[in-house]
């Protein structure tokens, strides 16, 4: 089984970096609170996420809509609490990024307050702006393109992304207008694979997916679905890695290998 080394130096972006230039996947989760974060860096689990998916796995909302910074800033700080090795990330959630400035103030405080080291932001292409402002000031930014839970009202559903060529071709160059406005990493969600692995191609940062097959740098899920029980139905894309194993430390191990194997995700688990 692979196992994290604890005693490690921590993971930074050059780190990441490094791993996409060498061909070595990155393994990400998701993580809401300090035992949970304890375990992925006991398993080797690289890229942690306090997404903003909490307000429907830990708080039981039907969306992320309702999630607050201070519930972010709250969890994120927890999460740091758990990691010695991971690299931090964390979701500014929907209305706390509407201005350059508000978005600032909005990372200031999940770094400074939560102890993230780098904010994932939703908007695609209209993002750019910010995009340039946050980097600009010492702020890590991590794209969200592809499915963007926080405008599911405006997409009709959680729905693949990209599936047209016109949209995959707008996909491709919104990727690119982030990267150039300074994106440190991208994450693409629900998109079919041959567009992601075109798009991991085509830029010069690490690109983590979910649900964006298996070409892409890295894989993210959230952690519960892995474990078999988030509320609802499991998404398509992810899968059931307790099952059949003793303990939780045993699922996250194997999620683990299994990224680094490339054996997941599976043909089942692509668009």
């Amino acid at each position: 089984m692979y196992s994290g080394d604890r005693s490690a130096r921590p993971i930074s972006l050059d780190t990441l970096r490094r791993m996409k230039a060498e061909g070595e996947k990155i393994v990400s989760l998701t993580a809401y609170d300090a035992s949970f974060a304890a375990q992925m860096d006991a398993a080797g689990v690289e890229w942690v996420l306090v997404g903003d998916s909490l307000g429907m796995v830990i708080e039981g909302y039907d969306s992320t809509l309702p999630v607050t910074l201070d519930t972010m800033i709250h969890h994120t700080r927890a999460v740091a609490r758990g990691l010695q090795r991971g690299f931090l990330v964390a979701d500014l959630p929907f209305g706390t990024c509407n201005t350059p400035e508000q978005a600032m103030q909005s990372a200031a405080r999940l770094m400074q307050e939560g102890g993230a080291r780098m904010i994932k932001l939703e908007g695609g292409a209209l993002q750019q702006e910010l995009v340039a402002y946050l980097t600009a000031r010492g702020v890590p930014v991590c794209a969200h393109i592809g499915l963007q839970p926080q405008f599911v009202h405006k997409l009709g559903g959680y729905k693949v992304q990209g599936r047209s060529t016109e949209a995959a071709s707008a996909m491709r160059r919104e990727a690119e207008a982030l990267v150039a406005a300074g994106a440190d990493m991208l994450l693409l969600e629900c998109v079919p694979a041959t567009l992601a692995a075109e798009i991991t191609a085509a830029v010069p940062v690490p690109v983590i997916g979910i649900g964006a097959g298996a070409d892409v740098d890295g894989q993210v899920l959230v952690v519960y679905d892995i474990l078999g029980i988030s509320l609802g139905k499991r998404p398509r894309f992810s899968k059931d890695f307790l099952a059949g194993r003793g303990s939780i430390a045993e699922a996250l191990q194997a999620y683990a290998q299994a990224v680094k194997q490339g054996a997941f995700p599976a043909a089942e688990h692509t668009f």
